[in-house]
């Protein structure tokens, strides 16, 4: 299950409203995947880390990280295109700090 929810994401895109639920199942979409990539760097699941009984609480900076990453895939939906950009600042910093490393 996704750390962020569709409401989040709406507010981080600053959504007015009368957008109504017209890209939610894309949105959905982009917060699944967003969440997906960020475990994969880390290297482990955040829900099995963190938010659970007994667990530290989801840390705030890995909420940003995935709503960072969804809203950015949602307004940048074209893989290569004139203007294109890198991943948002911050997300690889926020992804270094939490990572498991192996060797």
């Amino acid at each position: 299950m996704p750390i962020v929810d569709l409401y989040d994401i709406k507010e981080h895109l600053a959504f007015t409203g009368d957008e109504g639920g017209h890209d939610d199942r894309m949105i959905y979409r982009k917060i699944e995947a967003a969440q997906n990539h960020i475990e994969r760097l880390l290297g482990f699941k955040i829900e099995a880390n963190f938010g659970g009984v007994d667990q530290d609480p989801v840390p705030p900076v890995l909420i940003e990280a995935v709503s960072q990453l969804a809203a950015w895939w949602y307004e940048q939906r074209e893989a290569a295109s004139e203007g294109a950009k890198e991943v948002p600042f911050g997300v690889r910093e926020i992804v270094t700090e939490y990572r498991e490393w192996t060797f």
